[in-house]
């Protein structure tokens, strides 16, 4: 398994980033990584290497609250504006002249809500196990199936009962998210459950993991303008999660000027861990502008 990352620090939007780094730091090729709860940059250790290996200069950040990042306290610095503030201005940072942004879960929601406002210009952007922002929130009410799989959600805006429950036991709940809904339990051997519980053991991180969750709830987007991404996307999803409906992501594609939709069948919702071989076959063609493989 892949693990020679180079971490650098990278300054953004007034907190310290901890950025893990592959590809050659010359090229003018961004490949912008931004994972989900409960990971971290290592979510993208499969893909990591085929960015570099296309040219691109990777940076895999831990999201503000996450790893080796900075971890505000005040949930109202993981507002929506804020996280897309932090993508904008690690872009800047990297000052490189072409950008795709690759997304899961929670990164996918920022990837989503800053490709909608257009803050920098993005030539392909990808996302995985992530909807459209309107349409989750339009599956969260009474009667849909979405808002049963998402209780989660609301358990998290309790005080003090989330943080107790993910942190008890040696922090057992961060590595059972992964063990519990993976389809292939395999790919989640105990140095890789460890990796995530050691970092959520970080000071201050699982009150920063908790913090998206309470800040969506408190402080809702209110960004104005259109919902339609401009730039070819393409949706990767894992056709056996049991957090995110798949009818979401056909719903998505409705949000898309230019849309490719790609399964995975028997993969779960941490697709780019679980199904990584599949998920770089669809990866590479489909960012070298060609027609990528359909799986199932």
């Amino acid at each position: 398994m892949p693990t020679d990352f180079p971490e650098i620090a990278v300054r953004a939007n007034g907190i310290r980033f901890s950025v893990h780094t592959a590809g050659p730091e010359s090229s003018d090729a961004l490949a912008l990584c931004l994972h989900g709860f409960p990971e971290n940059w290592y979510s993208w250790r499969y893909q990591m290497p085929l960015l570099a290996k296309m040219g691109y200069r990777v940076w895999a950040p831990d999201l503000r609250g996450y790893g080796g990042t900075d971890k505000p306290k005040d949930v109202r610095d993981y507002r929506m504006d804020v996280l897309v503030e932090d993508v904008a201005q690690l872009i800047d940072a990297a000052g490189k002249r072409k950008v795709v942004i690759l997304s899961h879960d929670w990164g996918g929601n920022v990837a989503w809500e800053f490709m909608m406002r257009k803050l920098r210009p993005v030539e392909r952007f990808v996302v995985m196990n992530m909807p459209h922002p309107r349409v989750f929130r339009r599956h969260m009410r009474l009667g849909d199936p979405q808002l049963r799989r998402s209780w989660y959600v609301l358990l998290f805006q309790l005080p003090g009962l989330p943080e107790w429950y993910l942190a008890k036991n040696a922090h057992h709940a961060i590595g059972a998210a992964f063990a519990s809904m993976a389809v292939d339990r395999s790919r989640f051997p105990l140095d890789v459950i460890e990796h995530y519980q050691r970092e959520a053991a970080r000071p201050g991180a699982i009150a920063g993991m908790l913090a998206y969750y309470r800040a969506a709830v408190r402080f809702p987007s209110t960004a104005r303008g259109g919902h339609t991404v401009d730039a070819p996307t393409l949706i990767v999803w894992g056709q056996n999660d049991t957090a995110l409906g798949g009818e979401l992501a056909v719903e998505s594609m409705g949000h898309l000027r230019e849309g490719t939709l790609r399964w995975i069948p028997d993969c779960s919702h941490w697709v780019q861990q679980e199904a990584p071989e599949q998920v770089n076959a669809i990866l590479e063609p489909w960012l070298g502008g060609q027609e990528p493989p359909v799986f199932g």
